[in-house]
C-alpha cells in the first residue's frame, strides 16, 4: 500500500519514527508532519500566514517533510501538493496519550484522520497511553496489523478509524473491543497559581473519568486495559433535530 504518515507530536516524535519503521517494511511511506508540536489543536488550518515545507532526511528518497503548521495543513498540502502519490491509507500517530472521549474533540492527531475520511481516503488515528517510559515500538506492532487487517475488510472510506492502546497492553493481554466514544463532558478543571513575578495564571488539569453507564464507551473500556476501536464521522449533523425543526414555522 501507499501510506501518508503524519501525527500532531511533531516531525521528530518517537511515535512518529516507531510508525514509519512498521509501516515501511511492507509499504510505501510518504511522512508529512508539523515541524513541532501541535497537540489539542483539533482541526485548525492556516490560512492568515503563509506555510513552509523544510525536507528532513534531505536527500534521502524517503525523506520526511515538515510543515510549519497543523496537522490538517500537513493533510491538505500532502493530498494536494507535495506527496507524489494519491495514497491508499493515510495514518495519524502515534500520539504520545490517549484520545478518547471529548479529548477526540481537541485531538490534532484525529483531526488529521478526519481531514483524511473526509477526501475519501480510508484513515486511521493511534493513540498511546501516556506514561514515563513510551514504548512506541511494541504499539506499532499493535497497531499496524491492526491497520492491515481493517483496511483488507473493505471498511468505508469516509469513516476515520481510531485506535487507542492503554499501558497494560503493552505487556499484558491485547484483548480489543469496538465501542463508541465517551459523550459524557468530563468538565473542565485548573490549578490556580502564582509565576516568579507574582501574575496569577490557571493551569488546565484532566478531570474525573465518566462513571460507568450501561453502554461501555473508549474510556471504559481502556481502564480495563482493552485495546479500542472507535468508528468516526465527520458530519456533525443530528438526524433527529434536522427532522423536528423541519417542522416548525419561523416567522419573519
Amino acid at each position: 500500500m501507499k501510506i501518508l504518515l503524519t501525527n500532531d507530536d511533531g516531525v521528530y516524535a518517537g511515535g512518529l519514527a516507531a510508525m514509519r519503521e512498521y509501516l515501511s517494511r511492507d509499504h510505501e511511506v510518504c511522512t508529512i508532519a508539523p515541524l513541532t508540536e501541535q497537540s489539542g489543536i483539533s482541526q485548525a488550518i492556516t490560512f492568515l500566514v503563509p506555510l513552509f515545507a523544510r525536507h528532513i532526511d534531505f536527500p534521502e528518497p524517503n525523506s520526511r517533510v515538515a510543515i510549519s503548521g497543523t496537522p490538517v495543513d500537513c493533510i491538505k498540502l500532502a493530498l494536494f501538493e507535495l506527496c507524489p502519490w494519491t495514497p491508499d491509507v493515510i495514518v495519524s500517530g502515534i500520539n504520545g496519550g490517549l484520545n478518547a472521549g471529548n479529548n477526540i474533540l481537541y485531538s490534532g492527531t484525529v483531526a488529521a484522520a478526519l481531514e483524511g475520511a473526509r477526501c475519501g481516503i480510508r484513515s486511521f488515528a493511534v493513540s498511546l497511553e501516556y506514561e514515563d517510559n513510551m514504548q512506541y515500538d511494541i504499539a506499532a506492532e499493535i497497531a499496524g496489523p491492526m491497520i492491515e487487517q481493517i483496511v483488507k475488510t473493505g471498511a468505508s472510506p469516509k469513516v476515520c478509524i481510531n485506535i487507542n492502546i492503554p499501558s497494560a497492553a503493552i505487556s499484558g493481554p491485547r484483548d480489543i473491543v469496538i465501542v463508541p466514544m465517551e459523550s459524557i463532558s468530563r468538565g473542565q478543571y485548573y490549578v490556580e497559581g502564582q509565576d516568579p513575578k507574582h501574575r496569577k495564571y490557571y493551569w488546565s488539569t484532566h478531570g474525573p473519568p465518566p462513571k460507568i453507564g450501561p453502554v461501555t464507551t473508549d474510556e471504559h473500556a481502556l481502564r480495563e486495559g482493552k485495546i479500542t476501536v472507535t468508528p468516526l464521522d465527520s458530519d456533525l449533523t443530528c438526524a433527529d433535530s434536522v427532522a423536528k425543526l423541519r417542522g416548525l414555522r419561523f416567522e419573519g
